[in-house]
């Protein structure tokens, strides 16, 4: 069965860094674009960060630009997002997953079900 499991949330102050580690099974990982996605209350889980399988192509949210990383380690089947200089609006549930689309800041095309149970971040101003 697909796994998808996420971790390194917690709750910081703004300005500060956080680390998300999404380590995934039973995926061909290698071949896959793997994306970060963001869920806050009331909203539509959005595609936020992407990365294709050798890491040539990596696309951003225009609210995360910048500030975001996405990387990947593709003989551990994991997928990073190095989170700098947090802000408020940054607070959500992060989920990882492969994606057929390379295009951020909308649903995305999220291939595996179920979902992993996410890394909450919350972020005080």
């Amino acid at each position: 069965q697909v796994q998808l499991v996420e971790s390194g949330g917690g709750s910081v102050q703004a300005g500060e860094s956080l680390v998300l580690t999404c380590v995934a099974s039973e995926i061909p990982f290698m071949m896959k674009n793997m994306g970060w996605y963001r869920q806050t209350p009331g909203m539509q889980r959005e595609l936020v960060a992407m990365i294709s399988p050798r890491g040539g192509v990596i696309n951003y949210d225009d609210s995360i630009v910048d500030r975001f990383i996405i990387s990947r380690d593709n003989a551990k089947k994991t997928v990073f997002l190095q989170m700098n200089n947090l802000q408020p609006e940054d607070t959500g549930i992060y989920y990882c997953n492969a994606d057929e689309s390379t295009v951020v800041g909308g649903p995305g095309k999220p291939i595996y079900e179920p979902w992993g149970q996410g890394a909450r971040v919350t972020v005080s101003s």
